[in-house]
């Protein structure tokens, strides 16, 4: 069977490993890296659908290839739905993982609600039209971080019908019910369509 390959408009090793194994064997995933890409294409738009297609058309028009991207916010309800289109970038431009947890830990301090929920957009550009997938995992922000598997921050999310967090739960068991798992399989369920 020959593999199919996908440009993922990331730099981020996490994401594409994850997306890849999600995908499964049929598929092949390049990133911006493996294209000859070093830029860290900016977000500007103020969603999340804006930000992916930004990425994937940065890809299109400057390498020419079809490509997917993805972002993906964590919307808590108790802070309206931050940190939102900035979840990377909560604490600051450094994008530190442990910065982003802490400030938001520490901004739920008071809060009882602790409700929130992943979601990701994804964006793919094929044969010159544009398509969107969405993914939502709703949960929980535990009270202190938890586990040591997985990346952003899955140490403080604990998906419903869990006790557990991402962090706790590994790859196999979150690839099964995460936001980018779902909207994945529906880029998948696109694909497979059009062959």
């Amino acid at each position: 069977m020959q593999k199919i390959t996908l440009v993922f408009a990331t730099n981020n090793a996490h994401k594409a490993r994850e997306i890849e194994q999600i995908l499964g064997p049929a598929y092949t995933v390049k990133t911006l890296k493996d294209i000859g890409c070093a830029v860290d294409i900016p977000e500007t738009e103020d969603t999340l659908e804006g930000n992916a297609l930004i990425k994937a058309r940065y890809v299109k028009d400057n390498y020419g290839f079809d490509c997917f991207s993805e972002d993906t916010g964590l919307e808590v309800d108790a802070l309206d739905g931050a940190p939102g289109v900035i979840t990377a970038r909560y604490a600051g431009d450094q994008k530190d993982p442990e910065d982003n947890m802490d400030l938001l830990l520490e901004n739920l301090k008071n809060k009882s609600n602790r409700k929130a929920q992943f979601r990701t957009v994804i964006a793919l550009i094929q044969d010159g039209k544009e398509t969107l997938f969405e993914g939502i995992c709703r949960g929980e922000i535990a009270a202190q971080q938890r586990g040591t598997q997985g990346f952003g921050y899955d140490p403080i999310f604990i998906p419903d019908g869990y006790k557990h967090t991402f962090a706790e739960l590994g790859d196999s068991e979150k690839h099964q019910i995460s936001h980018r798992a779902h909207a994945t399989r529906l880029l998948v369920e696109y694909l497979q369509g059009l062959q």
